[in-house]
């Protein structure tokens, strides 16, 4: 009896116990892994599928599990930096237990892989833009003449600026797209804010990772727009413009929102407009243009 209970109390503990599954997310990371031969798995397909049903059972006995973007580059960065072996399952499973508080993770919530996957990626790529972002701040250094930092005093004017473009919004769910160009590539970053019984609600992360990357387009004068649609049960879609300028934003017209969203941006063939949706002009934020920080 008293072994029973034993096994029982164990059973109540295991469920208490959070973990962490480093996932080969493509064919390309499945084929670098190989390499070790104490990895034993020698076809992804085959991989995915044992690997969800570790996923499955950890869910059937009430553990929570997150997923978290296993990359073998990484992987065998880290071994380099701490002496461990690459080649050792010991070795994969710290690495593991390291990206659960620093690398780009999602809950496992019963979806099958193939509908988590997506997910998982995309986590990765907001975590890996705001990064970008975020150094690209970091190295604006210290205005030569004031001595201000110009990175933070970007991201305080990105933040205000958000405040007001939500602020002055019409009522309804808001959903942002901030896209800034440049070398080597285009950042984007997305936002979603509920309005729940008429107060806002929006994730900190999301907000965060916006906020930088619009700061990079206003502190680097680099080409960019930001665009807002507003959803309401029983009213049409709204979407508003506007370009990012120095240290602001300038709102774009009607037409030109409406020009934006029915061009194909590759061919510049007109596309339909999308059915019971405005194209507006984006309401006003209540200040004048701003002001690049020049001396």
């Amino acid at each position: 009896m008293a072994y029973t209970d034993h096994r029982t109390l164990r059973r109540v503990l295991h469920r208490e116990v959070a973990g962490t599954i480093g996932l080969l997310a493509d064919e390309h990371d499945f084929r670098a892994m190989r390499r070790y031969d104490s990895f034993v798995f020698d076809d992804h397909t085959t991989y995915l599928k044992h690997m969800e049903a570790v996923l499955r059972t950890r869910a059937l006995q009430g553990g929570h599990t997150t997923v978290a973007l296993f990359d073998p580059e990484d992987y065998a960065e880290y071994c380099a930096e701490t002496g461990l072996d690459p080649d050792s399952h010991t070795s994969r499973t710290k690495f593991t237990a390291a990206l659960a508080s620093t690398g780009s993770t999602v809950p496992y919530d019963g979806r099958p892989l193939a509908d988590l996957l997506p997910t998982l990626v995309d986590e990765a790529v907001r975590r890996a833009t705001w990064e970008y972002a975020a150094a690209l701040l970091a190295r604006l250094g210290a205005c030569a003449s004031c001595g201000e930092d110009l990175g933070r005093a970007a991201f305080t004017r990105a933040s205000h600026l958000l405040v007001r473009i939500l602020d002055t919004a019409p009522p309804g769910e808001r959903h942002l797209v901030c896209s800034v160009s440049g070398p080597p590539e285009t950042l984007v970053a997305v936002l979603r804010a509920e309005d729940i019984s008429g107060r806002m609600e929006l994730d900190e992360s999301e907000a965060l990772e916006f906020t930088t990357v619009l700061a990079v387009g206003l502190a680097t004068e680099s080409p960019g727009g930001l665009v807002m649609r507003t959803s309401k049960p029983g009213s049409p879609d709204r979407i508003h413009g506007w370009r990012l300028r120095a240290h602001g934003l300038e709102p774009l017209t009607a037409g030109e929102v409406f020009d934006a969203y029915c061009t194909d941006a590759e061919s510049g063939d007109l596309i339909s407009p999308e059915s019971n949706v405005d194209y507006c002009e984006p309401p006003d934020l209540g200040e004048g243009p701003g002001t690049a920080h020049r001396h």
